[in-house]
Formats: structure tokens, sequence, C-alpha cells
């Protein structure tokens, strides 16, 4: 299992590489769904986890489902249909459960295609930088499914719901620069600056008090579905929790002698 995903964790900025590079990194084994759901979540449960970079090896960031295993019996698609929905509520849709609720950032470094279940990856993480070769599909129509790892309610949050059934409808392929310009992602870098880039942005957020990141951070993912008086409540409850840490009276005594400050977490 540990050889499906690799962690390397720099001082709190932790890269978890997907590691099937021959396979183009589908994610819907159930292998690799454990892998992802037993690392993501020991990280997330960690405070010294400041931001997770997530990424492909090889070529690929993630060609979504085994194509191969989806005319099988014992995957995902089982000759039951009552057990095949059982497989998906209990194998692929961990991941974008888990990832709503974590509270560390999540940033995807699209280091390649992201295809089907892989753009539907990208879209579960909160930032997303693309390389140049980078390529993104909703292209489950293509080999005649649906999204089945919540891409119908993921992809239209992220590009607007005209571009999501474009993309969708039509199965078809982008590059960097088209998801540049709708929204999926928020910057599109030359491929060897990818992880550079990607570490960089994570190092930003790392400095910052990370009670108040991982708060900042559910309130921004509560903020997609709740109304806006049950978010304010939230807000203010979350602000008093931040107005009591010790990184907030150290944030202000930095501000006032102008000097960097010193986040410990307290």
């Amino acid at each position: 299992m540990t050889n499906l995903v690799l962690v390397d964790n720099d001082d709190g900025i932790v890269t978890l590489t997907l590691n099937l590079p021959e396979q183009r990194n589908p994610i819907s084994d159930p292998e690799m769904i454990e892998a992802l759901v037993e690392t993501l979540s020991g990280l997330d449960a960690d405070m010294a986890t400041r931001v997770i970079i997530v990424t492909g090896a090889g070529g690929a960031f993630s060609s979504g489902g085994n194509v191969k295993k989806m005319g099988e019996s014992g995957g995902l698609n089982d000759k039951v249909a009552a057990q095949t929905r059982r497989n998906y509520k209990l194998g692929i849709q961990r991941i974008p459960l888990l990832l709503e609720a974590m509270e560390v950032p999540v940033i995807a470094a699209v280091n390649g295609p992201a295809i089907g279940a892989g753009c539907d990856l990208a879209c579960m993480c909160d930032i997303r930088i693309a390389g140049e070769s980078a390529r993104f599909a909703e292209s489950f129509v293509k080999v005649g499914i649906v999204p089945g790892d919540g891409g119908a309610w993921l992809l239209p949050r992220v590009v607007g719901f005209s571009k999501a059934c474009e993309m969708a409808l039509t199965g078809d392929v982008i590059d960097a620069a088209e998801a540049l310009a709708c929204g999926l992602v928020s910057r599109v870098v030359p491929d060897a600056d990818l992880l550079p880039q990607a570490r960089a942005m994570a190092a930003r957020i790392a400095v910052n008090p990370p009670h108040v990141v991982r708060m900042t951070r559910r309130l921004l993912r509560e903020g997609w579905t709740v109304k806006l008086d049950t978010l304010l409540e939230m807000s203010a409850a979350m602000q008093a929790l931040a107005h009591a840490t010790a990184d907030h009276k150290e944030a202000i005594a930095a501000l006032l002698g102008k000097r960097p400050p010193n986040f410990t977490g307290a």
C-alpha cells in the first residue's frame, strides 16, 4: 500500500504522489483508494501537517478509472447492480467525502493528463496548479458511464454550470490554457517549474497560523453549500477560537513591533 502513494514531508509541507505511472495513476482500484484515504486521513489528523500537495508519478496526474477493469466483475463494477452501488459508496466515493471534510489545505499539482475521476480528483483539491502539458477531461460519457465519484457536484462549483455541462456532456479534452481561462486551475507554469511553484505556494500558506488556516479552509468549504446566516454563525464561533490563540497575540505583537511573526500553533 505504501508504494501506491509516495509521501515526502518537508517540514509540514507534504507532497503526496500517486505512484502507478505505468497505468497513468488510476484511483479506482480498492488498493489505491485505501492508500489514499489512509494517507490523507493520517496527514489531516497530524497538526504538524500544514499543506498537502497531490501530484502523479511519471507523465500523468491521474487517468481516473482503470478502464481495463471496467468490464470485469469484482472491481467497482459488479454483475449485481446493487453491489456496484455499494462498491462506489464504500470505494471511490470515500475520497471526495474525505477531501471535503478535511481541515488541511490541499494543492493539486497537475503534471499531465487528469482524466475522468482524475479531473475530479483535481477538483476535490482546494487549489489547482497545472503544468503546460496538463490536460483535463470529464470524460465518463466517452466510456458510457456517469461521473460516479461526485464530479457532477464538484465540476460546476469549480468552472460554473455551463462549462461543466460542456465538459461532461461532450467528454472533450481541454488543455492547460483553456483550463486556466475557465477557472479550472489558478495558474499554468512550465512543466519543470510545477512542483517548485506548488511548494512555493504551500510555503506561503504554511507560514500562517496553523489553526487559523485550517478553520479558514473549513469555512470556505462550508460556504459552498450552507446559507449565509449559517456560515456567519460558524464564522463567529471560529473567530472566538482564533482570538483565543497565542498565534493571534503573536500576529498583533509582530505587526506592532514591525517584525516577522513566529507562529507555533498555540
